[in-house]
């Protein structure tokens, strides 16, 4: 049985067996039905010029507003350098127990870091950033367990330590009351 229903919102040019695969993971670990549509944003509104990053916070406003039910849980996936205001950078935000959240394939790739290109990993870093993003609109804040999911990703390193799926307290947490 479907226990919830996922949008995911692409604003990138990603291949689409790229978002398949994503939607995929993301239908096992939330036992989710998922959606696949092309978004649409004038990212130059977002672009902050000292910076050189797009604003996060605004972005999930923009997501949140336009594309956004209020029974599913929306993500965005952008190819875009985010950051907050505290932050130098961020892979990704949500509204903890909302219905939004956004993630960012642009510091995920090894070619950002002067190594040899690999889909299959950035194709696992996104794909836990989702989860782990989802995760926060279902309510879950970061675990202390390093290899669940909603363990907390300072850097790219730190995802790829983490597995895909939800620790069993976290998973807990997930079903419904």
């Amino acid at each position: 049985m479907i226990s919830h229903s996922v949008k995911i919102v692409s604003f990138a040019y990603f291949d689409h067996s790229f978002t398949k695969r994503i939607a995929s993971s993301v239908a096992l670990e939330f036992n989710a039905e998922v959606q696949i549509q092309e978004g649409h944003l004038d990212l130059s509104e977002y672009y902050e010029a000292p910076r050189k990053q797009y604003k996060g916070n605004e972005l999930l406003i923009s997501v949140e507003a336009s594309f956004a039910g209020v029974t599913q849980k929306t993500i965005g996936l952008f190819n875009v350098d985010l950051f907050i205001p505290i932050l130098t950078y961020i892979f990704g935000q949500a509204y903890l127990g909302g219905t939004t959240a956004i993630a960012s394939a642009y510091r995920l790739s090894n070619t950002r870091y002067g190594m040899k290109e690999d889909f299959e990993l950035l194709l696992n870093r996104m794909t836990k950033e989702v989860i782990h993003e989802l995760g926060h609109t279902f309510g879950l804040i970061h675990c202390r367990n390093p290899q669940c999911v909603m363990s907390s990703s300072t850097y790219v390193e730190d995802i790829d330590q983490k597995s895909r799926s939800f620790c069993n307290k976290c998973r807990e947490k997930l079903k419904p009351a």
